[in-house]
This record gives C-alpha cells, sequence and structure tokens, in this order.
C-alpha cells in the first residue's frame, strides 16, 4: 500500500506510511512508532495557514489478526493541537484505519506501510501538536508532543513548507505525487525530488537556490535558476540532481533571491542520505568501519582505510559486506542489516562512558546476538552489582561485574577461541 497525492491545485490525497517535523539540529533524531509530518500550506484565507499532518505506520508496528483468508489490523489515530503552553485544546481530529492483508508475508514486509492525511486550518504562530496511535488488536497506545510553528502567509512573496517526493507519476493527466514521510533519501539514484509552493501577490521574476548542507553545517551541493512567477499560487516540482551526499543527516534550503540578490524568503528540510543496500542505522562512513572491528581482521580495515579516494573507500566498505552476504541474489544482505542493528541496539542500552558498542556487554552483543536469559543482581546484599548472559546454543554464560557502582559493567573472563566470532 503505497500513499499518493493528487496534485491538481495540489490536493494532497492519501492510501499508505515514520517520520518527524523538522528539527533545528541535524545531531538529533527521534524514533517513534510511527512517522509523522506535518506541512504548511496557504488555505487561501487571509487569517489561517492549513497543515496538512501525514500518519505513516509501518505494518510492523501494528497487530493483524487472521481473518478468513486474509489478515485485517485496526488503529485509532489521534491528532490534538494545543496552544504554545499547552492551556488550550484548540482542535482535535480522532478517526479509525482498517488495513487487509492477503497474506501473513504481506504483514511482515518492511516496505508495507499505511498512510494517513489530515488537514487542519490554524493561525499563524506557535502550537504543540501531539499526534497518538492506539492498536485495537493489542491495545497498546504511543504517543509523540511536537512543538511547531505555523507560518504566515498572508502577503508578499513566500514559500511553503518543503515536501519530499518518494514517487512522482503522471495518471490520466493528473500529477500524483506520494510523499516521503520517512524523509529517508537514496540521492546516488535518482537526485531529491522537491514539490514546494510559492504565493506571490504579482508577477515577478526570482532567483531560485538550492543548497545542501551537512550535519557539520559543511554546503555539499548547490545549485540555481531563474523563474516566472505569477501572482497567486506557483506550484513548483523540483529534482535536485548530480548531488552526491554523505551518509546521515543533511538540510536541504530553498532561498528566494530577486535579481538584484536580495533575499526575499526561504524555506528548509532535514533529511537523512542513504545509500542504496546500506541499513538505514548507518549514518558515518568513517564511523561505521571503525565498528567493524568485531567481524573484520587487522588487514581488512587497513586496506578500507588506505583507499586513496573517498569512492574507492566506499567502494572497499561495500565489497567487503557483499563477501558476506548469505544470500547475494536478492536485494537484502542480512548479515550488513543484522551486524549494524546489533549496533545500534547496543548504543542504546549500553552506553557508559563509551559509545555501547565499545563496552564488553556490546561486544558480546554484536558478536553472538541477543542471550537467551539474562540473570540480574543489581541489589545482593554481598557482592557488586552483575549480570549473567546465558547462551545455550553454544553452552556457554558470560558474567558482567559493575566493580565501580556505577553502570560500567566489565566481562569477567575474556572472549577467546572460535565459538565467539561474529555468530
Amino acid at each position: 500500500m503505497k500513499a499518493f497525492i493528487s496534485s491538481l491545485s495540489v490536493l494532497l490525497i492519501i492510501s499508505s506510511a515514520f517520520a518527524q517535523p523538522d528539527n533545528t539540529s541535524l545531531n538529533k533524531q527521534q524514533r517513534v512508532k510511527y512517522y509523522q509530518e506535518f506541512l504548511c500550506f496557504s488555505s487561501g484565507k487571509e487569517d489561517l495557514t492549513r497543515v496538512d499532518v501525514f500518519i505513516q505506520v509501518p505494518y510492523s508496528e501494528i497487530q493483524f489478526v487472521k481473518n478468513g483468508q486474509s489478515f485485517i489490523a485496526q488503529y485509532s489515530l489521534t491528532i490534538s493541537v494545543f496552544d504554545e503552553n499547552r492551556e488550550k485544546l484548540i482542535n482535535e481530529k480522532i478517526w479509525n484505519e482498517k488495513i487487509n492483508a492477503d497474506d501473513f508475508d504481506q504483514t511482515l514486509s518492511k516496505e508495507n506501510f499505511n498512510l494517513s492525511l489530515k488537514s487542519v486550518e490554524l493561525k499563524p504562530g506557535n502550537y504543540i501538536i501531539r499526534t497518538a496511535m492506539e492498536d485495537k488488536d493489542s491495545r497498546k497506545e504511543f504517543s509523540v508532543d511536537n512543538n511547531f510553528t505555523v507560518r504566515d502567509f498572508s502577503s508578499g512573496i513566500n514559500i511553503s513548507d518543503i515536501m519530499l517526493i518518494a514517487k512522482q507519476e503522471v495518471v490520466e493527466g493528473s500529477n500524483k505525487i506520494r510523499p516521503n514521510v520517512s524523509k529517508d533519501v537514496v540521492v546516488q539514484r535518482d537526485g531529491i525530488q522537491i514539490f514546494y509552493e510559492i504565493y506571490s501577490d504579482s508577477s515577478a521574476d526570482v532567483l531560485m537556490d538550492y543548497s545542501i548542507t551537512d550535519k557539520d553545517e559543511n554546503v555539499v551541493h548547490k545549485q540555481n535558476e531563474i523563474i516566472n512567477l505569477k501572482a497567486g499560487t506557483n506550484q513548483n516540482f523540483k529534482t535536485i540532481k548530480d548531488s552526491v551526499l554523505s551518509l546521515g543527516p543533511h538540510k536541504l534550503l530553498v532561498s528566494i533571491f530577486d535579481l538584484k540578490s536580495k533575499l526575499i524568503t526561504s524555506a528548509s528540510k532535514i533529511f537523512i542520505s542513504r545509500w542504496s543496500g546500506v541499513p538505514g542505522n548507518v549514518q558515518d562512513l568513517e564511523k561505521a568501519i571503525e565498528q567493524m572491528t568485531y567481524i573484520a581482521s587487522d588487514d581488512e580495515l587497513d586496506f578500507i582505510e588506505e583507499a586513496e579516494t573517498r569512492e574507492d573507500k566506499i567502494k572497499r566498505f561495500l565489497d567487503f559486506w557483499k563477501s558476506k552476504d548469505p544470500n547475494p541474489q536478492d536485494e537484502q544482505n542480512e548479515v550488513f542489516n543484522e551486524y549494524y542493528r546489533r549496533v545500534a541496539y547496543s548504543n542504546e542500552q549500553f552506553s557508559h562512558y563509551n559509545e555501547g558498542w565499545q563496552t564488553d556487554r556490546g561486544m558480546v552483543y554484536i558478536l553472538l546476538g541477543p542471550p537467551n536469559n539474562i540473570d540480574r543482581h543489581p541489589f545482593d546484599y554481598d557482592s557488586k552489582p552483575y549480570e549473567v548472559w546465558q547462551y545455550y546454543d553454544i553452552n556457554r554464560q558470560f558474567v558482567f561485574l559493575d566493580d565501580t557502582g556505577f553502570g560500567d559493567y566489565r566481562l569477567v573472563t575474556p572472549l577467546y577461541g572460535d565459538d565467539y566470532r561474529y555468530r
């Protein structure tokens, strides 16, 4: 199920989708059980702005129940808009979603999702927008509060928020768009496709400037063009081409200048640059290479690091993981994905003085995966805090002792032998 947006007057219609509203920091990511996206467009009314709210729910985050020959999932969504002090509920929308899957494999696919769209009209200003999802079968509920600024498009020349496009096609003369709500962009393949609107009181020629900065605020791509604006609403589709970006968060800035190079207005969009076939939690090439220490030999790491160009380093990195692919015929590389999933989990769970992947518990978790059982002893009277991890399939257990009492668990006995190679 894929979501498309029909654009005649950029009518945003839905079909099926994890994202966050733009943050000012490129280094902060918030992970929730669904993606969300808030976009401001002109409502055509002088004192109100239209806010389009997208809620994208992956099939993997909802409970499917067998119903005859198919599978059904149901959940409710709530959008609540509060003033910036959270003292007054200004608007609230509640609705139900129902998904039918033909077979069980569809319910497990990482590619499947359901996307909802609701619009609210608000006065320009600062708000708190809460989104919430409740699974009807499991009764599990998730919610997130977002600080959001509703923009003013009432006069002069203004630009709407920027929509990232996942797919665009023309159907029966109508331009249909599936928005990229997750903001993950595989730029090396197709460039970056975007949609935005410009609102103008009169006709004018303007200079459009498109620039991309990395997380260190270095400009890594720039292009511009002169366009003619007509009075009213101008819809713009643009592909930012020839943009070979590094992994991780970037910011796209779309600016409007007059022909004397005076800035009129601008809008920005944060996105995550991905490489095709690379796990989504790999966002820094140098860090990803460093984290390979538990699966690659010193010679293999040196070979990657000694590449003379960045392009060669990328190729050697990808070739290493291709050599580990147990099923090279399909698109997924299970070892590649699982290794960095374990790295990400270790960083989430075991980070202390060091990043989680560098700790003893992180090392064991990355090498051997999750233990079959963990016996925790945080408050024993006659001993310091310790944990015992048990791996039944290799008939081994590992003891981690918190000698300092500050959560810095160290492995009591070292790993050695073939049993402790990456599994």
